[in-house]
């Protein structure tokens, strides 16, 4: 997919922008692509502006890291109330992604390690390279989990596998990543960007008023929460949907055009 126009840019992370598809890169190699404090309230920034025809977002990193998570070098410099602070910081970041209601797909080329884990967590779908690795290894630096960084992994990982992923510190590469659910297809390294795009264009194909009213769904369900019975299908969406089928064409939808 050529990308037509940039929107936005530091020299860490861009966010660029074809057609309906937003890409955010984070490009800091030197740090295995680390996030800062700056660019993790960079990233919440971005996701709260995103362009109206933005209608599905890409997280990727550059060369052969997804994100090792937060810079811990900013740490040694840091009180504990602003390093409590910083976590919070990146918790915000994490749920703006996760909030969005398009879909969001992380592209991984490397490892995603702790808040970078959660960052890849945070995201519909996960599309790695053989190169991928997912790891939370808090316990050698004095870091005590909370609750939304471990929700998020019980619900993806279960009960048992996230205690024992955090007790050992080990990593998940990429294969038992997909064997486990945490990635949906593992590619040639190759063909990561293709795949990744290519994806994101059957998603794009779909309605997305569907997408979107079943992302809202999906938390009510995982939160708990009970809801009355309410509309099951956009007015105009359905009945292009279902004029399609009987047609044997492409739908045509009018949530999709912005």
């Amino acid at each position: 997919m050529h990308v037509k126009v940039q929107r936005f840019q530091n020299s860490s992370m861009r966010f660029q922008i074809s057609g309906p598809v937003g890409i955010i890169t984070i490009d800091r190699p030197e740090a295995r692509n680390a996030l800062s404090r700056e660019m993790w309230d960079t990233l919440r920034v971005w996701c709260s502006e995103l362009p109206t025809r933005t209608r599905l977002l890409v997280l990727r990193g550059n060369g052969h890291d997804f994100t090792a998570g937060s810079d811990l070098k900013e740490f040694t410099n840091l009180s504990i109330k602003e390093a409590n602070e910083a976590f919070e910081q990146m918790e915000r970041a994490i749920q703006a992604v996760e909030s969005l209601s398009i879909p969001t797909i992380a592209s991984i080329n490397g490892p995603a390690y702790g808040a970078g884990f959660m960052l890849a967590l945070g995201c519909d779908v996960r599309i790695g390279s053989p190169l991928a690795q997912f790891g939370m290894p808090v316990g050698r630096l004095g870091i005590t989990l909370q609750p939304p960084f471990v929700d998020r992994m019980i619900k993806h990982l279960g009960l048992s596998r996230t205690k024992e992923l955090i007790f050992t510190s080990r990593s998940i590469d990429a294969q038992e990543g997909l064997a486990i659910g945490l990635l949906s297809r593992v590619v040639p390294e190759l063909d990561l960007d293709a795949q990744t795009f290519a994806v994101a264009e059957v998603i794009l194909q779909q309605s997305s008023a569907s997408l979107s009213a079943v992302k809202s769904s999906i938390t009510a369900v995982l939160v708990g929460k009970e809801s009355p019975l309410q509309i099951w299908v956009d007015d105009k969406d359905f009945m292009e949907g279902v004029r399609a089928f009987k047609e044997k064409r492409k739908a045509n939808f009018s949530t999709n055009r912005r």
